[in-house]
């Protein structure tokens, strides 16, 4: 042990010393890390140690191990009720020997100039003899350990008076210390009874055991604010005689939660296997049987010798997936258990309608004499309209019957046949059921023959763009190009229509992408470099706004090619917006930060409303064909378009119409103000060789307009 940091002499005044040597107990003063200070001659003869052995020593070394932590304590109740006097407190010391003795400790707090000492009387009580010494005995040896649990200790004497407690059983109980120390333990016991559920059952317990002196008990006790405390009660003894009582209060609340939270996963995991069993066979939102069930049924059929038809009918949702992004999943599940409705009323008689998953659903029908009747009433019955939430909707389905007759064929070759009608049926313009035919099969072979020419299509040199120009009716002039991406194949120019959503399904929607901008940047460069007013558009796949650096690969390539980002559109259909994703509109808002515009493709054709126009980050519309070949001769009266543009120019966006293909549809747009024309009337898509042949074109054709319209 270190030296303390000041000797006796720095401490102590002359008339001090007198008094500490007069003293028959022994006295030592203790710094704040419980170094002595200060050992009178009482202290060296009861300890066994010199006085410059015990200065400078830490005081533990006088105290048995079990009661080193009795300073500590005094001291904090010194400093917690400076004005109280404290009673003596029964410990064991341990003579310079190694040999133990009963004592007790008795303290006050001094000031030295600023430093707070204990100064610290021991008093041998080993002389005390009889039945008192044994209790004292007994109650400091239980003192020492009540500090020391984490339960909280109450000790009672056979008089009915406090004979010991712990800081904890204040703590647990939250009773102020003072009223341990009342006269009475009524203030006690009402803050006790305040607490619990059932007061009176605790109190008849403290009595019945206060009756039965060598009782013992061990019960549980509920609070009113959730908790639970296990109590147990024993008799204190001290050789063969009673001299108190020991409760004992532990706090297992958290166990009893842990048992309450493992009964009920149990009670969950009950459910769930049951739950489990029901989904074993049956699909738990529509009630229909599932894939499981279907697919044994199937194999079962197959086997019956007696059955001389087996048809499948595997049925897929049209643009279901609209519904959902749109609607939200509620509406969806709401759509699903309706399909599921219909389909059973349509066929009461089906060995097994099952969903085998998302918005596909299959039949089983055994020897039934007109299989493609009962499709034609499946496709008529789901195609009626019905009302989620106040919107109407009218399911689509597209169908494949698969059927298998003299010629045995596994259930698996069955369902892939019905799974290839039915994309056949998506393929030929939905809402309809086809039969499987073997030249269907021919055609997927074809399709996965063009994703594998799709994947070396680049690295080939396949892909090129042609670009058709756009005018303004009021400059008289083409002031935008489209870039439309192009595959040419062995000589065959593949439709964008066969090859874009195929290079979407498989990804290569992104690599096409970027070699389509970098071609339509270097071939128009010279040409946006004239006129800042210029412009290219380029469409723009939602797949490639889920990359995280479109915008700045964009970017980079308008930069590389030295055309102004305010020079670009970026051309999206509405669908890119359906999805919640956040990354969409932040490479749009990124580009449109840069100067880039963006274009709002085949406006109208989708599920939103001319009012959500000013929810979109977008800059212009482009009015879907189909909608500018409603004007035939050009006297017509249609609302929507007028309806189309007025609403874009009062929302502060342009509006180009695509698809014009003769003189009375362009006149009829310009009437209406429509600020840009794009068309077969101007020119058809043209490769970058013939670019200045389409620039002629589109002049040419604004000019006849322009002669024919007379002056304004």
């Amino acid at each position: 042990m270190g030296r303390s940091r000041r000797q006796n002499n720095e401490f102590a005044a002359p008339a001090f010393d007198v008094f500490l040597e007069a003293s028959p107990d022994a006295l030592l003063a203790l710094d704040e890390d419980g170094a002595i200070l200060i050992a009178n001659a009482s202290a060296s003869r009861l300890f066994g140690y010199s006085r410059d052995e015990l200065i400078g020593s830490n005081h533990w070394m006088l105290l048995s191990e079990g009661f080193r932590n009795e300073t500590d304590l005094l001291h904090a109740r010194l400093v917690a009720q400076p004005d109280e006097p404290q009673p003596p407190r029964e410990v064991y010391g341990r003579h310079r020997d190694g040999t133990e003795f009963a004592a007790e400790i008795a303290g006050s707090l001094l000031d030295d100039v600023g430093s707070p000492v204990l100064l610290l009387s021991v008093r041998s009580t080993a002389h005390r003899t009889g039945p008192d010494a044994d209790l004292n005995e007994a109650m400091s040896l239980l003192a020492a350990t009540l500090e020391s649990t984490a339960d909280g200790i109450l000790v009672i004497s056979s008089e009915g008076k406090i004979a010991g407690l712990n800081e904890q059983f204040l703590t647990m109980w939250s009773i102020p210390p003072e009223l341990m120390k009342a006269a009475s333990d009524e203030p006690a016991m009402r803050v006790i009874l305040g607490q619990v559920k059932d007061p009176e059952s605790f109190l008849a317990r403290v009595m019945d055991l206060t009756k039965d002196a060598d009782a013992e008990s061990h019960d549980t006790i509920d609070f009113l604010d959730g908790r639970t405390f296990e109590r147990y009660s024993r008799p204190q003894k001290v050789g063969d005689r009673i001299v108190g009582r020991v409760w004992s209060f532990r706090d297992v609340t958290p166990r009893r939660m842990a048992q309450e939270q493992a009964e009920q996963a149990l009670a969950d995991l009950a459910a769930q296997a049951e739950q489990l069993r029901a989904m074993a066979f049956k699909d738990p939102l529509t009630g229909l049987a599932n894939r499981a069930v279907f697919n044994a049924e199937l194999v079962r059929a197959l086997k019956e010798p007696r059955l001389k038809s087996v048809d499948v009918l595997l049925l897929d949702l049209d643009d279901f997936k609209e519904v959902n992004d749109i609607l939200g999943h509620q509406a969806g599940d709401d759509m699903l258990v309706e399909v599921s409705r219909r389909l059973r009323g349509c066929l009461p008689n089906a060995d097994v309608v099952a969903r085998l998953g998302g918005d596909e659903f299959v039949v089983l029908l055994t020897a039934c004499p007109d299989v493609e009747a009962i499709a034609e009433c499946i496709v008529r019955c789901l195609h009626v309209p019905f009302s989620i939430e106040g919107t109407v909707l009218r399911p689509s389905l597209s169908m494949g019957l698969a059927s298998i007759g003299k010629d045995a064929r596994g259930a698996s070759e069955l369902l892939r046949e019905a799974d290839v009608a039915m994309y056949a049926a998506k393929a030929a313009g939905k809402n309809r059921f086809l039969r499987f035919h073997p030249d269907m099969m021919t055609a997927l072979v074809r399709r996965t023959d063009l994703e594998a020419g799709l994947q070396l299509a680049i690295a080939r040199g396949e892909i090129s763009v042609d670009f058709q120009p756009i005018v303004s009716p009021r400059m008289g002039r083409v002031v935008e190009f489209e870039a439309l991406a192009r595959w040419n194949r062995e000589n065959h120019r593949v439709p964008p229509a066969v090859f874009i959503p195929l290079a979407e399904r498989s990804g290569l929607i992104n690599e096409i992408g970027t070699e389509v901008m970098a071609q339509s940047l270097q071939h128009l460069a010279s040409w946006l470099s004239e006129d800042p007013s210029r412009s290219l558009s380029m469409n723009v796949s939602g797949v490639q706004l889920q990359e995280l650096d479109f915008a700045e690969n964009v970017l980079r390539l308008a930069e590389t090619s030295g055309v102004g980002a305010y020079q670009l559109v970026m051309e999206v259909t509405e669908s890119v917006f359906f999805d919640a994703d956040c990354n969409v509109i932040k490479q749009l808002s990124r580009l449109r930060a840069a100067g880039a515009r963006v274009a709002l493709d085949d406006f109208g054709t989708g599920y939103s409303s001319l009012g959500r126009l000013q929810d979109l980050p977008v800059d212009i519309v482009k009015i879907d064909k189909t909608f500018v070949s409603m004007v035939r001769t050009g006297a017509e009266r249609l609302p929507i378009l007028s309806s189309m543009i007025n609403m874009a120019h009062s929302l502060g966006l342009t509006v180009t119409a695509e698809g014009i293909e003769t003189e009375e549809q362009a006149n009829y747009l310009i009437a209406l103000e429509c600020d840009s024309l794009q068309g077969y009337l101007f020119s058809h898509p043209e490769p970058a060789d013939r670019f200045e042949h389409a620039l002629k074109n589109a002049g040419e054709s604004l000019d006849v307009l322009a002669s024919r319209s007379g002056p304004s």
